[in-house]
């Protein structure tokens, strides 16, 4: 059994944590061996970004162990980075799991935890310039929608997590798993606004 927990907390953005969940539980329909879960420092409802209300399956201190944390990004990244409970939690979990993993702006906490010291990040475009600056010993791309540096899985901003989301399940299930989620989703992006009409 694989278990994944995704990390939230107030004014997290809603994509970077519901778009990797949609991936990683198609994967779970086709084969009965993974269990995607929510973690949250407090049991009581997490207002995301734009509005969302959720409840996290677990509280921090009674969550299960795990095989993937991911930390999504948003605002709230901003207040969690000096939170101690947190970052004291993402570096014990994260030091056990086979993944350590972040969309957009999550990439902070994990530079915060320490994870990301000597390795290579992204994180969203427009937050490149603050992540290079606070953390000098991190090398931070603005080139790529996601990166691996070993364990260490990072992806730029919202829609990206999905795309690493399924390049993840390639490599924890292989590649035929990631395909058919993929397909379930119908996730194949053409986005409207990306040439010239």
């Amino acid at each position: 059994m694989t278990t994944i927990g995704l990390l939230l907390f107030d004014d997290a953005e809603e994509l970077d944590f519901v778009g990797p969940w949609e991936v990683f539980t198609m994967a779970a329909q086709q084969q009965a061996d993974v269990r995607v879960v929510t973690l949250a420092e407090r049991a009581a409802p997490i207002r995301c970004a734009k509005g969302l209300r959720v409840l996290a399956d677990h509280c921090l201190e009674d969550a299960p162990a795990l095989d993937v944390v991911l930390v999504p990004g948003g605002q709230g990244t901003r207040r969690e980075v000096d939170n101690p409970v947190v970052i004291e939690w993402l570096r014990k979990v994260g030091a056990d799991a086979a993944w350590t993993t972040s969309v957009c702006t999550g990439a902070l906490l994990l530079c915060e935890a320490g994870f990301a010291r000597g390795r290579t990040v992204t994180t969203h475009w427009a937050f490149v310039a603050s992540l290079r600056e606070r953390y000098p010993d991190v090398r931070v791309r603005d080139d790529v929608r996601y990166v691996r540096d070993g364990s260490l899985v990072t992806a730029a901003g919202v829609s990206a997590g999905i795309d690493m989301a399924l390049w993840l399940t390639g490599a924890l299930w292989g590649a035929d798993r990631a395909r058919a989620a993929q397909r379930a989703m119908q996730y194949d992006p053409s986005p409207p606004y990306a040439a010239e009409v």
